[in-house]
């Protein structure tokens, strides 16, 4: 059985056996706020990408089952969510500008360029498509060698673009026993392997963006059966070290958020960094969709 496979049904008897209480679920260093994200459309949910422009006023996710959605953020002056305003789920297309087959729909990652360009990553099998916009017909990237050693339920989920539109994906679940996992960057039409991310073997990457300080940021996940989920976001400094030393900004107490699968970092008007985290509910989680809000130390 795969690990997600468990993980979803670990998380199913948890919502049937209700509610475990924690002695303390305090908040993580610079919270904002944790925003109830609803809509009536029967195919919201399931989030698993994410990206936050126009300081935090606009939002594209990026749910496992092939859609995407678009929405406008009201705030009040405090930078807190008062209101989202959700445009129609839509399907992505395939390569033939039809819907995508269920078979090959399992998108993960998401990542938009400066100029709009859309990238969205996938597992089973690894692979990263690119799209002109959403709404447009993909085109797939060429595979790194490596991708055939990932496993394919624990591939692709994670993917970043930076500045000048170069792309970086991460597996959840490392190939690797030396406690590393890669760091895979495409540039130039090519992808290669330049650094080395160091994990353990509890939390798996859930989620990367780059921020607007060219920093890379990972939300990873640990599941601890009843008593919930416990995120971590982490943060990376691109250097000529082939390790990269990160640095812990802050690890949730258990059952404090749902599944946040994804972190989208961006700078409010007022300058500081933000990071916006999404949670997947599976479409079975009574709490919905999470909208984590928190202030980055810069």
């Amino acid at each position: 059985m795969h690990r997600r496979t468990r993980l979803a049904l670990g998380a199913g008897l948890l919502l049937a056996l209700g509610p475990v209480t924690v002695v303390n679920r305090a908040d993580p260093p610079g919270f904002i706020d944790d925003f109830r994200w609803t809509s009536d459309d029967p195919s919201f949910g399931g989030w698993s990408g994410l990206e936050i422009t126009d300081a935090g006023r606009h939002l594209v996710a990026l749910s496992d089952r092939g859609a995407w959605v678009e929405a406008d953020i009201s705030r009040d002056p405090q930078g807190r969510i008062e209101r989202i305003t959700t445009a129609p789920v839509r399907g992505l297309n395939g390569i033939s500008g039809t819907p995508m087959p269920p078979d090959s729909r399992d998108s993960e990652g998401l990542a938009i360029a400066a100029d709009g360009t859309a990238y969205v990553s996938f597992e089973g099998p690894a692979r990263v498509m690119r799209f002109p916009g959403l709404g447009e017909s993909g085109t797939l990237l060429p595979s790194a060698p490596d991708f055939v050693e990932l496993l394919p339920n624990g591939s692709l989920e994670s993917l970043a673009v930076d500045a000048e539109g170069t792309l970086y994906t991460l597996p959840e679940e490392t190939p690797r026993s030396d406690g590393l996992t890669p760091l895979f960057r495409f540039r130039n039409g090519v992808w290669d392997r330049p650094w080395f991310l160091p994990v353990d073997a509890t939390f798996y990457p859930a989620g990367a963006d780059i921020g607007p300080d060219g920093r890379l940021y990972v939300i990873e996940r640990q599941f601890r059966g009843l008593a919930g989920f416990v995120s971590r976001l982490r943060r990376f400094t691109f250097g000529a070290e082939r390790v990269l030393p990160g640095e812990t900004l802050f690890t949730s107490d258990a059952g404090r958020f749902g599944n946040l699968e994804s972190v989208a970092v961006w700078r409010a008007a007022d300058g500081g960094l933000r990071a916006t985290m999404v949670s997947d509910d599976n479409f079975i989680d009574p709490r919905g969709t999470e909208l984590v809000e928190v202030r980055l130390p810069d």
